[in-house]
């Protein structure tokens, strides 16, 4: 009986160390499990609020403006998050009406405010066809008249061909005379932008302009010209701009370059392109980027300079501001870095969309501390810098201070937008404050993407650069464009000028010259202003 009694004992010790061992297995995969199920949760998460983001850039408003906003101009906290959007679950629903008064200012627009008051004015009269009486048949007096309407009428451009004819004349006294040697004198031609080309000053200018003001490609225009009169094709067409880009523009462009050099302060910006013919041996189909350079209103003048490039390197940027010292406004993009001499500041509207893309209460939370810091900004847009500076100091610093410390000590990990916006404002929360402490530096980097924009409007409608020389005197017409836009200049008109007056009155032997058409010297804008 004992011996039994002791077999059943050792099996059942057998058999609890079996379950036991089990038991530990289950437990180890169900760990391994509940580790793979929060994984695939976060994972869902992520890719949900991935989903949420792109159907709202498909289907959303495009604009980063709020849609609510409340008396005092502060924007909505809850303006993009639906838990606030729905009533709340109680038995009695609080409502609240709010009324509007909207008081718009009515002008009576006259019917000729479309048009200058510079523009010919033709007047035609419109008397009866007889002027005899039908009663008495005795002749009618003209006892006056009324305008019945005004409109606007266009006159079609015109081709013409002008021939430049040198005459020479001789002193036939002195040649009738053995003695004397021949006296002759000629007239001499200007010299045009283009040798050996029927391309007037004229002609370029209105290639460049409608290229790079009207975002007109070149083969489109090729049409429009024939219909004045002039059979020409898009490879001419293109070799003009290059050749007058290299041999005309680029020297003003250098200019403009030295004195911006010259700033403490420059926004830089970029964007991609496409170059078919590479001389670093990649594809056609790879990205090549145009760099954007602008200047603050603080500093004098604006210039805005844009820059083609194979890449998007720190290499670029650093050719470009080879001897600049100052600060640079910028994206969090990471070639703007650890370059000798440049301090960089960082851009809150790009914290901004990252806060906004994480579509949550902290989410919104964010994005109210920016509103706060850009409605601050709005009442001290029209300060100088050292009292912006001062203003910024007593009111705004707070503001962010409190914000990266909430970030600190907020619980935001993983790889959800709110983790990222998070992460993205703490790695460039030095750049942020830059703004603080110097009141020439902007909050952001807007002035530099709506300086690019005009960039990107162009890259929809001529699409690529053939070659890298194209490239380059797109960046040269652009960068002349903008900057005489800025200036409050007639593109069309001041493209003209330089191609006429520069191959005639040597800029290479005297370079100091170009500063008497530099877009804001008083000659320049003496004759080529905007009516």
């Amino acid at each position: 009986m004992s011996n039994a009694s002791s077999n059943n004992k050792s099996k059942d010790e057998k058999l609890i160390r079996l379950l036991e061992e089990q038991l530990a297995h289950s437990n180890q995969q169900n760990k391994k499990l509940s580790k793979k199920l929060d994984q695939s949760l976060k994972q869902i998460e992520s890719l949900t609020q991935q989903l949420q983001h792109l159907t709202k850039l498909l289907y959303g408003s495009k604009t980063e403006k709020s849609k609510y906003n409340t008396p005092d101009g502060q924007v909505s906290l809850f303006e993009d998050d639906p838990s606030f959007t729905d009533s709340e679950h109680t038995e009695e629903q609080s409502q609240q009406t709010i009324s509007y008064t909207v008081v718009r200012n009515i002008q009576k627009k006259k019917r000729n405010d479309s048009l200058r008051d510079d523009v010919e004015i033709e007047v035609i009269h419109h008397h009866p066809d007889n002027t005899i009486c039908d009663c008495c048949q005795h002749q009618m007096v003209e006892i006056g008249g009324t305008v019945v309407r005004e409109e606007a009428t266009f006159i079609p451009a015109k081709m013409m061909k002008v021939q430049h004819i040198e005459h020479a004349y001789e002193c036939r006294n002195c040649k009738s005379e053995a003695s004397q040697s021949a006296q002759i004198k000629r007239g001499k031609a200007p010299q045009p932008p283009i040798q050996r080309s029927i391309a007037s000053p004229s002609v370029l200018a209105k290639v460049i302009y409608d290229k790079f003001a009207q975002y007109l490609p070149l083969y489109r225009q090729v049409k429009e010209w024939s219909r004045y009169g002039l059979d020409t094709n898009d490879k001419n067409l293109s070799n003009w701009v290059i050749h007058a880009a290299h041999d005309w523009l680029l020297p003003i462009y250098k200019r403009m370059k030295e004195l911006m050099m010259f700033k403490s302060v420059l926004h830089v910006d970029e964007t991609y392109s496409q170059i078919i013919h590479r001389s670093d041996g990649k594809s056609g189909q790879s990205n090549a980027y145009n760099w954007v350079y602008r200047s603050v209103p603080s500093q004098g003048p604006l210039i805005i300079l844009f820059q083609s490039s194979l890449s998007r390197a720190r290499s670029v940027l650093e050719s470009f501001t080879e001897g600049y010292s100052g600060t640079i406004i910028c994206d969090g993009y990471s070639a703007y870095d650890k370059i000798g001499g440049i301090t960089f500041a960082n851009c809150w509207a790009h914290v901004r969309r990252y806060w906004l893309k994480a579509d949550s209460k902290n989410g919104q939370v964010g994005v109210k501390y920016c509103d706060e810091l850009y409605r601050l900004e709005r009442k001290f847009k029209h300060l100088s810098p050292s009292k912006r500076r001062k203003k910024r100091q007593k009111y705004s610093k707070p503001i962010v201070d409190k914000f990266l410390n909430w970030i600190e000590t907020s619980p935001f990990y993983g790889k959800n937008a709110l983790a990222k916006a998070a992460e993205y404002t703490l790695n460039r929360a030095n750049g942020l404050r830059a703004f603080l402490n110097d009141g020439r530096i902007e909050i952001d980097n807007n002035p530099a993407e709506n300086a690019i924009r005009p960039n990107v409007i162009g890259r929809k409608n001529w699409l690529f650069s053939v070659s890298e020389t194209g490239a380059k005197a797109n960046a040269i017409c652009l960068s002349i464009a903008e900057t005489a836009k800025s200036n409050g200049i007639d593109f069309y008109e001041y493209i003209k000028k330089l191609l006429t007056d520069l191959p005639n009155i040597g800029i290479h032997q005297n370079p100091e010259i170009l500063d008497q058409y530099m877009p804001w010297s008083k000659m320049i804008q003496a004759t080529c202003n905007r009516r």
